[in-house]
Formats: C-alpha cells, sequence, structure tokens
C-alpha cells in the first residue's frame, strides 16, 4: 500500500480540473502540496481551498513545457519541503480537433511540449528526489486517448499514447534497477473540466480560425461526454494510487474503450467512426 499521511507530493496543472481535486484530495490525506500551474488565479484558488482543510501548499506559477523553469521548480520544491514523496503529472491541454492536413506545426509542438515534454521534464527532475525519499510514487496523467485514437487528434493522441508507453518503460526501469518508487499511469474518461473550451480558447488567442464543426465537436463533449466530476475521478486515481495498481483506468467511457481495443483489435476503428458521426454531427 502507498500511504499519504505526511508524505509530500507535487501537483502539476492543479489550477483546475482533475488537478485541483487531486491536490485538495491529497490534503484531506494529510499530505503537504506543491502545487503548480499556468494559471495563477486558478492555482491561487486552489491554494485557498486546501488552506480550508487545514493546510498549507507550496505554490508557484509554472509551464511544464519550460525544462529550465521545471528544473528550477524541483530545487525550490525540495529546498521547501526537504523531500518529495509524490510526483503527480497532471498537467496538459486538448489543444483543439482538425486533421493533420488543416493543423500547423506550431499547434503540434504546443501539445507535444506541454502534454509530453510536460511530463518528461517532470519527472526527469524529480525521480531522483523520489527515489531518495526511498517510498516514492510517480503518477502520470494520460487519458482514454491514450488506449483509443480518434480523428481529428492526432496531435494529442500522439502525447497520450507517449505518455502510456513512457510510464510503463519507466515502472519496468524501476524493477529492473530495484528502485523504491511505483509508478502508475492513469487513463481517464470523459472528465468534466474546460479541457474542450480552453482548446478553443486557446486556438483563437494564437490567431487560429475556428470551424462550425469544431465548435460543435467542443459543444458535443461538454454536453455529452465530460460527465465524471473531477471530485470523483480523483478519488479513483488516489485509490488506485494507495492500492499500487500499475494501471487506473477511470470511468466507464474509459474502461469500454480499454475493453474493446483489447477486444476487436482490427475492427473498432470503424465502430468508433460510426459512432463518432452519431454524436458530433
Amino acid at each position: 500500500m502507498t500511504t499519504f499521511d505526511g508524505k509530500v507530493a507535487v501537483v502539476t496543472g492543479a489550477g483546475s480540473g482533475i488537478g485541483r481535486a487531486l491536490a485538495i484530495g491529497l490534503a484531506r490525506r494529510g499530505v503537504l502540496t506543491a502545487i503548480s500551474d499556468v494559471n495563477e488565479e486558478g492555482l491561487r484558488s486552489t491554494a485557498e481551498r486546501i488552506g480550508a482543510v487545514g493546510r498549507k501548499p507550496h505554490i508557484q506559477s509554472l509551464d511544464v513545457s519550460d525544462r529550465r523553469a521545471f528544473a528550477d521548480y524541483s530545487s525550490t520544491v525540495v529546498e521547501h519541503y526537504g523531500v518529495v514523496h509524490q510526483l503527480y503529472n497532471n498537467a496538459g491541454i486538448a489543444g483543439g480537433a482538425a486533421p493533420l492536413l488543416e493543423n500547423d506545426y506550431e499547434t503540434y509542438e504546443q501539445i507535444v511540449n506541454i502534454n509530453l515534454w510536460g511530463v518528461i521534464n517532470g519527472t526527469k527532475e524529480f525521480l531522483p528526489h523520489l527515489i531518495a525519499s526511498g517510498d516514492g510514487h510517480l503518477v502520470n496523467i494520460s487519458s482514454l486517448n491514450g488506449l483509443l485514437a480518434q480523428a481529428s487528434m492526432s496531435a494529442y493522441c500522439t502525447t497520450k499514447f507517449a505518455v502510456r508507453g513512457f510510464t510503463e518503460s519507466l515502472r519496468a526501469e524501476m524493477l529492473t534497477e530495484g528502485h523504491p518508487v511505483r509508478v502508475t499511469v492513469v487513463h481517464p474518461g470523459g472528465i468534466a473540466t474546460n479541457i474542450a473550451t480552453s482548446a478553443l480558447e486557446d486556438a483563437e488567442r494564437a490567431g487560429r480560425e475556428i470551424t462550425a464543426a469544431q465548435r460543435r465537436r467542443a459543444a458535443a463533449y461538454n454536453e455529452k461526454l465530460l460527465k465524471m466530476s473531477p471530485v470523483r475521478a480523483a478519488e479513483k486515481i488516489l485509490g488506485g494510487v494507495a492500492a499500487n495498481h500499475s494501471r487506473v483506468v477511470v470511468g466507464r467511457d474509459a474502461k469500454a474503450v480499454d475493453l474493446l481495443t483489447r477486444l476487436l483489435p482490427r475492427a473498432h476503428a470503424k465502430l468508433v467512426h460510426a459512432w463518432e458521426k452519431r454524436v458530433f454531427d
């Protein structure tokens, strides 16, 4: 069992959604937290909620794609607490939905830099401290789309499949080298966060044209697919961490996808295509 009381945990992307719920859930379990996000307002709000349960977190604005900033951040957190036991690499973006031929290189670079390099940066900087703690646990948040690929989401799916592979490889390394670090990859399904709306807002700020189809798709996600509360998702994740599960699949939709891809490795793509036409069109 992984224990929580008195441990120190780092949570990225803690300004909203699953990251916020994880940080609060950890604090309720007696964990000292270091929380970060690019959204400083959201980060302060999370800190206030953690304060309401009697804990004072270490807070800092952080762009997880900035390798040097992450290195400085890890040093700051370790200096503050003296030790780090757990790392939750949660920060990520959707980046909008568009076919590859309509996407530019900048979009791919942004999504890869945050969703994949953010996880690599965090792991690289904090893993030595997790090992040194003698009782470490690394938790990387992938997605339902780390199990199943969908059309018009090639950048996002690429990163989430990569996070899955990166995490599973790292788990094998920890076992091979005998390091005292447990490793968990998480595949959440549709969680009621602002990820779909934020993707459109980020694209608009970047000056990219938003099509009617993209707006319909985002609306469909918000109205039909993003259903589970972040609090419930966080509880399932922390339950899986406590039980030392190597993989945590969150939500009936993610579990159904996991089963579908295993049972129908060749045919599931056509089934998903038919489902998308019904939902998004």
